[in-house]
């Protein structure tokens, strides 16, 4: 057998102590005939190794399967069938999903490793051997370093040295999979063997201080001379060692040996102090000092010992981490009275910190010093300076009381220097520390220039324009350019057409309703019909082929209106219920007047009475209905002898203006139908009024005092939000529950056409507000309300209140997007320019909603800002007036960041708007003694409103 066969057996058997002892048995050319082979053995050995795991994957497999099935057949002799599930349970319980000896299918990796450490030549080979990308393994249990450690051995002292070196130089920083193996390890202990200088490798000093036992053995360690030193100097080795623990000495820690070693006198104390100084001037993150700070503060330097250090120490005070700063302090503190000159830099040191426990320690220094300092005191008044820039109310509050205390020490020089700093202070420090130094007035004040912020009133912008009202369709063709998704006044559009079609050009219709259709996908498959595009197609087809309608799926809900008793007149009996309806419970009562429109028209339709026009149509963009115009169309229906479609008459009613002209009620008085006097009445004053409100569910806002509503609405599941509506009943089924409380959002279709609602209710802007609360949005912020529906909504007519005021407010939670004004920005603005801004609601609203949901102030605060910018800064000013009482923290409750936030923000907008007059929830915190920030801020705007 060759040298080569020997040592490829002993791989094969992924035996490494085997192929150790063969490589220290070959002669040079035996050598020589290995390492020529080792290189291209790597795939076999690899190939090999992967059909000896498979098989022994195989040899489990058949062995699992045959105890299962006897497993098996003992649970039937029992009586028990066992399934897979039972069959995954039980090997899991019997441990077949783990190979015990799966560790072995790296045999040859460790194999080949110790094979090349033997065979190769030159140290720079074996090394890079050892290291190549084939052998990297993610764990391994085998300790192969002592037998690497044996076969490298048996080479010449300067080989093994120059191997040791350049071992340790291949080491990277990088820990994890990449690293797992021996190379550190194997490095260390051939230094170790060799006494080899070890190179300045940082990794090699991260490998070192990391390496298992390493603090038990440093004593004695031959590396500790070398590498301590550079400790201090290698990245990564704080980063390695920010776990270390001072107080758990046994441990075998690495800071306690360090002590120990320092007390002996194995290891200098000036070594190690001077190290944790220059590591600390060297800067890095606070967690990668960590170790050197405990390290230092273990040593508990003595104050001869910091003295010699103290310009290093000052030095640290201004910019090093906030523990090392700490350490720097705590040294300094403790060496008695340092030269004046140091003093004052120290101070001034401390009080650019951000952190308040320095600038509070650098306050504390300064107020000593301004009492053993003889003379003037004009050299602390930048300190005083930096002090007042400081964000902590108290720190600002604390360095004011000291320029007060100290004032007559400082010349008129340094009184000057002081009183220029003063425009960094609140307001009411200002005017204490004025009080004392002097200053402008306070209407000249630089401060009081400042807090503008550059602010320049603008004009309110126009109101958003509404859209002009198409033309009514007179042409069949029109209805066919007409998709079946579109605008909202598109539908009403085609209704009306459709319905005037039939009676002056059925023919026609017919014709141009025959080129639109396709198959019934809207209709086929649906229980119900909810959306007029349903409801167009469904007439549409009726019109051409009359009974056609597509069969209702049985199950389906039947619309049956819960309306009061049917009077005499045909136009006040409730809407022909249809199969095709969706069911009260399921849709909005704004939605279910709209399809009762389109439902009471298919039915007319089928039975071929249709009137041969529509009462609603109306006459502008808005949705409003000319009062004259509805009254020349009634009497048409007088001489016509056509009955009144009742929701269609209601619609009419609904969508007349406020005011109407007397002798355009007058005239509709002379009409001698039912459906006449109805109009007359209502033109006469008979609109409902209704008393409204928003409630939260904790009990908080303002409900209806009158009215017919049921005294407890339901809240909506989302926004807390509950909406109330009472009002004296007419009669009128539809208008009576327009009227009444909205009922919760319990389906997706229950907010459906949201869209449409204003312009079925454009005189009553509050109403359709309350029915649009239930779909604001929930705590995820989805909802069926869209910006372009809220805009809709401010264009009716009407008083607005709280209603209002909640869709309002929704809208200001909401961020703008591609440097566009926000949402609620927009919708303010409008409503403001239009007149009658519930300004206050929507800032009372505005509190609730942030309390109480997903909201945050910051989106908020600058919608706010954005409106005040574009001219509505006096309304703004009225939003916050409604806003801060119900915001602020009451009793019980303690302030947080936001609550300082809006404070602040109030005073920009109390300026901006020239405001006067207090506010008692702010000029009650506004009377603390404490300094907070929060305090801070309501004294501010107190003292100005005031």
């Amino acid at each position: 057998m060759s040298a080569w066969e020997a040592v490829e057996a002993a791989i094969d058997a992924g035996d490494h102590r085997l192929v150790a002892a063969r490589v220290l048995e070959l002669d040079d050319e035996g050598r020589r005939q290995v390492a020529a082979a080792l290189p291209g053995h790597i795939p076999v050995a690899r190939s090999r190794a992967e059909a000896r795991a498979e098989e022994r994957r195989l040899r489990r497999e058949r062995k699992a399967e045959q105890a299962w099935q006897e497993h098996r057949l003992a649970a039937s002799k029992k009586g028990r069938e066992l399934g897979d599930h039972d069959r995954w349970q039980w090997e899991f319980k019997q441990g077949w999903y783990w190979d015990p000896v799966r560790g072995e299918d790296n045999g040859w990796i460790h194999a080949m490793r110790v094979a090349g450490a033997g065979a190769l030549g030159g140290p720079a080979a074996v090394v890079s051997w050892l290291n190549r990308r084939d052998f990297r393994l993610w764990r391994s249990r085998v300790d192969l370093v002592p037998v690497l450690e044996r076969v490298l051995a048996a080479r010449p002292h300067e080989w093994q040295s120059d191997f040791a070196v350049r071992a340790a130089r291949r080491l990277r920083g990088a820990r994890g999979p990449a690293r797992a193996g021996d190379a550190a390890p194997l490095a260390l202990a051939m230094l170790r063997r060799t006494g080899a200088t070890p190179p300045e490798h940082d990794p090699l000093v991260v490998a070192w201080v990391t390496e298992p036992g390493a603090a038990e053995r440093l004593h004695d360690d031959p590396l500790l001379d070398h590498l301590l030193p550079r400790l201090f100097e290698a990245e990564g080795v704080g980063r390695a060692l920010r776990d270390e623990r001072a107080d758990r000495p046994d441990e075998g820690n690495l800071l306690t040996a360090l002590r120990r070693l320092a007390g002996s006198g194995r290891v200098s104390r000036d070594l190690l102090l001077d190290g944790c100084v220059r590591r600390f001037l060297r800067g890095g993150a606070a967690p990668d000092l960590r170790f050197f700070v405990r390290l230092h503060e273990l040593l508990e330097p003595a104050p001869d010992e910091v003295a010699g250090r103290a310009r290093d120490y000052l030095r640290l005070l201004p910019a090093a981490p906030g523990p090392v700063a700490e350490t720097a302090l705590r040294r300094l503190r403790g060496i008695g009275p340092l030269d004046p000159a140091d003093s004052v830099e120290a101070v001034q040191s401390l009080l650019v910190r951000a952190e308040r426990k320095l600038v509070t320690a650098g306050l504390t220094w300064l107020d000593r010093l301004a009492k053993e300092t003889p003379g003037d005191l004009d050299e602390l008044a930048p300190a005083l300076a930096y002090a007042f820039a400081c964000e902590s109310a108290d720190v600002q509050g604390r360095a004011v009381r000291l320029a007060v205390k100290h004032a007559r020490r400082f010349t008129p020089a340094g009184a000057k220097a002081v009183r220029d700093t003063i425009g960094m202070l609140p307001q009411d420090l200002r005017e204490t520390l004025a009080s004392v130094y002097g200053g402008a007035e306070p209407g000249d004040a630089p401060w009081e220039a400042e807090a503008y912020d550059g602010f320049e009133p603008a004009p309110l912008p126009v109101p958003v324009a509404t859209r002009p009202l198409p033309a009514p369709v007179t042409r069949a063709e029109q209805l066919s350019d007409t998709s079946w998704h579109g605008e909202a006044d598109r539908w009403e559009r085609w209704l009306a057409g459709f319905v005037r079609l039939c009676a002056t050009d059925p023919a026609g219709l017919r014709e141009a309703l025959a080129r639109l259709l396709r198959e019934p996908a809207h209709l086929h498959g649906r229980r119900t019909w909810s959306h007029p595009s349903q409801w167009a197609e469904a007439m549409a087809r009726e019109a051409v082929a009359p009974g056609a309608e597509p069969p209702a799926e049985e199950g389906g809900p039947r619309a049956v209106p819960s309306l009061p008793e049917a009077p005499a007149a045909s136009w006040e009996r409730p809407v022909p219920a249809h199969p095709r309806m969706p069911g009260a419970d399921r849709i909005s009562t704004p939605h279910l007047l709209l399809l009762s429109r389109w439902a009471e028209a298919y039915v007319a339709l089928q039975a071929g009475a249709l009137p041969p026009y529509l009462l609603a149509e109306p006459t502008s963009g808005t949705g409003h209905l000319d009062p004259a115009v509805l009254v020349e169309r009634l009497a048409g229906y007088e001489r016509a002898g056509a009955e009144p479609m009742p929701a269609d008459l209601q619609q009419a009613l609904l969508r007349l203006p406020r005011d109407v002209p007397a002798e355009v009620a007058a005239a509709a008085a002379a009409l001698p139908s039912a459906a006449g006097q109805a109009a007359a009445r209502w033109m006469a004053g008979g609109r409902p009024r209704p008393v409204s409100g928003v409630r939260w569910a904790d009990g908080s806002g303002d409900a209806p005092d009158g009215g017919r509503h049921g005294g407890g609405p339901h809240a909506d599941a989302g926004n807390g939000a509950v909406p109330a509506i009472g009002a004296e009943p007419t009669g009128l089924g539809l208008v009576d529950a327009l009227f009444s409380d909205p009922g919760p959002r319990r389906w997706d279709e229950h907010g459906c056409c949201a869209s449409m609602w204003p312009g079925l209710l454009p005189s009553d802007r509050e109403t359709v507000a309350l029915h649009l609360v239930p779909h604001l949005g929930d705590q995820w912020g989805s909802g069926n309300v869209t910006p372009d529906d809220a805009q809709a909504l401010l264009r009716c007519e009407g008083p607005a209140g709280d209603g209002v005021a909640l869709v309002l407010a929704s809208f200001l939670g909401r961020r703008a997007w591609d440097g566009d004004l926000a949402p609620g920005t927009k919708l303010l603005l409008d409503l403001a320019a239009r007149g009658g801004l519930p300004a206050e609601r929507v800032g009372a609203q505005l509190a609730a909603q942030l309390r109480r949901s997903w909201q945050k102030l910051g989106p908020v605060l600058a919608s706010l800002e954005g409106a005040a910018l574009n001219g509505a800064h006096r309304e703004v000013w009225e939003v916050l007036t409604g806003f801060l009482p119900g915001y602020l923290p009451g009793p019980g409750e303690r302030p947080h960041s936001g609550h300082t936030q809006a404070l602040a923000f109030a005073l920009r907008a109390a300026r901006w708007a020239g405001a006067r007059g207090t506010l008692p929830c702010v000029s009650e915190p506004a009377a603390r003694k404490a300094s907070s920030n929060y305090v801070r801020e309501a004294r501010r705007l107190h003292a100005y409103l005031s």
